[in-house]
């Protein structure tokens, strides 16, 4: 049987010299591949209370929808500025190569609500990090934060202090 690292396809040298790329692709196309990952990463909300599950976009969306439908849960995505209808909260962050801004609709998070936020992958957390604050900001509280890959040699963790995070698949460098 293969592991989950198995079906994550590495590229070296993307999107620059020295990089070493996860392809989540890879996992996604494959049928065992992406049950492996779904049921991996629901396993880690086992004994885990809570309401909702927050994705942010777009592979957080990819893996964040099957769990919840697994789970008997529902989902919040979070989105890029400028996708939502309602009226939004936003957050500003840095990325490895510049900044973005996300945005959640004002009433996607009720107050008191426990959240589950899924992401595909932790970097160096800034996604994550600011997705965390706007979970807070409509008074939701985040329960656990759980992820198919982390890069720790990024330290994306580091931007989480206080947060239970959980990865499937841990890849020491960056």
């Amino acid at each position: 049987m293969k592991k989950m690292e198995d079906y994550v396809r590495a590229i070296p040298d993307f999107p620059e010299p020295g990089i070493i790329f996860r392809d989540v692709t890879s996992v996604l196309q494959d049928p065992d591949g992406l049950k492996l990952a779904i049921d991996s990463m629901a396993g880690l909300l086992e004994g885990v209370d809570f309401d909702v599950i927050a994705g942010t976009e777009s592979r957080g969306f990819m893996f964040g929808v099957p769990i919840a439908y697994q789970l008997g849960k529902g989902f919040v995505p979070v989105r890029k500025k400028g996708k939502l209808p309602c009226e939004t909260v936003s957050a500003k962050y840095d990325l490895e190569y510049g900044s973005a801004e996300i945005e959640m609709h004002k009433d996607a998070v009720k107050p008191g609500q426990k959240v589950v936020l899924v992401d595909d992958l932790i970097a160096t957390g800034g996604t994550l990090a600011a997705s965390v604050g706007l979970i807070e900001q409509l008074g939701g509280e985040v329960v656990k934060i759980i992820l198919l890959m982390e890069l720790a040699g990024l330290k994306g963790r580091d931007k989480l202090g206080g947060y239970e995070v959980a990865s499937v698949i841990t890849y020491e460098g960056n």
